[in-house]
């Protein structure tokens, strides 16, 4: 007896097949479902006006690209603000203004049209300022930034204690009830923000932080002052930070906007969130003790073990001594014998050397992980460099143009 196989119906072969797929899928790991998907940003800025917000731009135009290799996305700077263009807008997902905002009718447009359309963006303390004489794009200044006219400002700059005023935000994940901020100048506008619907504040000047200002005639000694915030009907966040101190005399910085790790991380959780994306930052924490391990195999060092300010940091053998014992501080500083890693006299150029001095809260003594290993002075967006690729003892450090050499890679103490 000869038996003939029985032809599955098509319909029944097709609901198999499409069975089969979905337990793949529902066998497939759960973290695909939740990558991440890489962003552009891009940012425009002047960079001509005023030391103060010239040293933030050159300083966000190195932070932000060590920050977006780690953190998934692409980061283009230009002082061409005729790249605000429709066309062009439609390659980027975040826009950010660093010290100015669109000037020409064209420009204007084409930004109103972006974040009509869902685009997103980032704003800087200088990107907001108008008064009576550039106040003429009321969609702007009045209907997206919420503030009409700057009001006053307080002075000299000053690090604060910011309150979290929307801990449900994607932008504030994760971050305590109050933050230190980043040495700033601060301003004031003429509209109570916390009287437009639109406006969700984020951070606001916590009234434990008063007097603000070290000048008395610009001192702020009461009132509420907001810092971050955002406009429900955008992707959108202004943050009112992004004024260094200077020595104006000699055009040296003397802080960092990129000193606060709390403030960095809602600066990145900002961008994220107006990518379209959320979810919680998480910087280094900081906290490891022990040695940093350099060229050649040898250790960051202080030379003779002095603690006098001015002391040189050199590579020397590991030999586990205090004056190669580090503390690597949340705020991005790294500490031994009770001093900072500082760049001698906040330089910014290349062989500019590194020393031991009093930990002071500038730039000088900011130290942030970048790609391959590399320490970033977001100040000076120099890496910390073995000088002339030498691994021998009392082999002088310095800052350099990051090549990503192996006199440049570091391996820090964990906590």
């Amino acid at each position: 007896m000869v038996r003939t196989r029985t032809a599955l119906p098509r319909t029944l072969i097709r609901l198999l097949a499409l069975l089969a797929v979905l337990l793949g899928a529902l066998a497939a790991p759960a973290h695909r479902a939740h990558a991440a998907t890489p962003f552009k940003v891009l940012a425009f800025y002047d960079g001509t006006y005023d030391a103060a917000h010239i040293s933030f731009v050159h300083e966000a135009n190195a932070w932000f690209p060590q920050q977006a290799a780690a953190n998934g996305f692409s980061y283009t700077a230009t002082n061409d603000w005729n790249q605000l263009n429709t066309a062009n807008l439609a390659n980027y997902q975040v826009v950010m203004f660093l010290d100015n905002y669109p000037q020409t009718a064209a420009q204007q447009s084409a930004f109103q049209t972006y974040m009509n359309n869902g685009g997103g963006w980032i704003g800087f303390h200088v990107a907001a300022y108008n008064d009576t004489s550039s106040n003429s794009w009321s969609w702007y200044h009045q209907t997206f930034l919420g503030t009409g006219l700057f009001q006053s400002n307080s002075w000299g700059p000053t690090a604060e204690t910011l309150k979290i005023e929307d801990s449900g935000h994607a932008a504030t994940a994760g971050l305590p009830a109050t933050i230190t901020s980043s040495v700033s100048e601060w301003y004031s506008w003429q509209n109570d923000l916390r009287q437009n619907p639109a406006i969700d504040i984020l951070a606001s000047m916590d009234q434990s932080t008063f007097p603000i200002g070290t000048d008395p005639n610009q001192t702020w000694y009461s009132g509420y002052y907001p810092i971050v915030w955002s406009n429900r009907n955008y992707h959108m966040v202004y943050n009112n930070f992004g004024h260094n101190a200077m020595d104006y005399s000699t055009n040296t910085a003397l802080s960092s906007t990129f000193a606060s790790a709390n403030q960095n991380k809602l600066l990145l959780q900002e961008i994220k969130w107006a990518a379209g994306q959320s979810g919680p930052v998480t910087p280094p924490a900081g906290g490891g003790t022990g040695a940093i391990h350099g060229y050649g195999g040898k250790c960051v060092d202080v030379a003779g073990a002095s603690s006098a300010n001015g002391a040189a940091v050199q590579l020397y053998d590991c030999n586990g001594t205090n004056a190669q014992t580090w503390t690597v501080g949340s705020d991005g500083t790294l500490k031994a014998l009770g001093k900072c890693m500082d760049v001698a006299a906040a330089g910014t150029a290349n062989g500019t050397v590194v020393q031991l001095y009093d930990c002071n809260g500038t730039g000088s003594q900011v130290w942030q992980p970048g790609s391959g290993g590399t320490l970033v002075n977001p100040q000076s967006g120099k890496c910390l460099d073995a000088t002339g690729n030498s691994s021998a003892n009392g082999t002088r450090l310095q800052i350099w143009s990051c090549t990503g050499s192996a006199n440049q890679a570091w391996t820090l103490p964990t906590a």
